[in-house]
């Protein structure tokens, strides 16, 4: 199991620094569309255990474009909006609407009600259908898609992206290997019985010393790339417990196979989930430079 999961990871890793480093912002929104695309397949396939089955394609749909909002608000970070387009006069138009967070989510309410009323589904399965496809836009698709806020930042977006990556990615590999080796205090066992607490304050403390690597690298200083690293960490944690939480609900060991050692989509970038927008965040509400 372990060499899968390194082979795994080494297949994948150069391919996801290329895309953080030197791709267009718009070339990562593509390859995002498709990782959440596969990430919703799988979480539908959960709560299709428990008899909770999605609008499936509608909600896939409402998800790209929500990429799509956020890649517009990334290549037009003043208004959100494409270059070009104002949000100060009235009355608005359709393309002026739809390209932004809140219109993709009206939009997606919109369908919602549609599918409900007009398909030939039975009324039970109206509620569980409407909260797993909701469930999946909010909890997967939208924090992912500040991956293209990140990238977007006028400055030090790229190498901002992949420190969030990187601090995800040592902080999961510290916690496996440290807590296989030396766990014994279990974190939570309800929820994951085999992460420790011995692993987590590896976890930590490996995304600590990516912060102070990257300070040589990034025009950031020292302490804030640590206290990025710092929530960026614990986030990513809570997302790997939200996404085991997700699974035991289910009666699911792994959220797919299609990553060997690793498990699904879902299973490889659960910690990403909420360690991206965090890291988002701390920049633009803590650090607040001009990007």
């Amino acid at each position: 199991m372990t060499w899968k999961r390194v082979a795994t990871a080494a297949v994948l890793t150069p391919f996801a620094v290329g895309l953080a480093l030197w791709s267009s912002t718009a070339v990562l929104a593509l390859a995002l569309a498709l990782v959440v695309m596969i990430a919703l397949f799988e979480y539908f396939s959960l709560g299709d255990a428990i008899g909770h089955r999605a609008y499936r394609y509608w909600t896939v749909t409402c998800a790209w474009i929500l990429i799509y909002a956020q890649w517009c608000a990334a290549i037009a970070p003043d208004y959100g909006l494409p270059r070009g387009l104002t949000i100060h006069r009235e009355p608005y138009s359709l393309f002026e609407i739809f390209p932004t967070v809140p219109g993709v989510l009206f939009l997606f309410v919109l369908g919602i009600a549609v599918l409900t009323l007009w398909t030939k589904r039975p009324l039970v399965e109206a509620l569980p259908a409407a909260g797993i496809s909701a469930s999946g836009l909010i909890l997967i698709a939208f924090p992912l898609s500040y991956a293209l806020r990140l990238h977007g930042l006028r400055v030090q977006g790229r190498p901002l992206l992949l420190f969030a990556l990187v601090i995800t990615w040592v902080g999961d590999t510290a916690a496996y290997f440290v807590g296989r080796s030396i766990g014994k205090h279990a974190l939570a066992p309800r929820l994951s019985p085999k992460k420790t607490w011995e692993g987590t304050v590896a976890s930590f403390l490996g995304a600590l010393i990516v912060a102070v690597i990257f300070a040589r690298f990034m025009t950031v200083p020292l302490p804030h790339l640590l206290g990025m690293a710092a929530v960026g960490n614990v986030a990513g944690q809570v997302g790997d417990l939200l996404e085991s939480a997700y699974k035991r609900s289910s009666g699911i060991k792994d959220s797919g196979s299609l990553l060997p050692g690793h498990g699904g989509v879902l299973d490889r970038i659960d910690a990403l989930i909420l360690a991206i927008p965090v890291v988002w965040y701390y920049w633009i509400l803590v650090y607040s430079p001009r990007s």
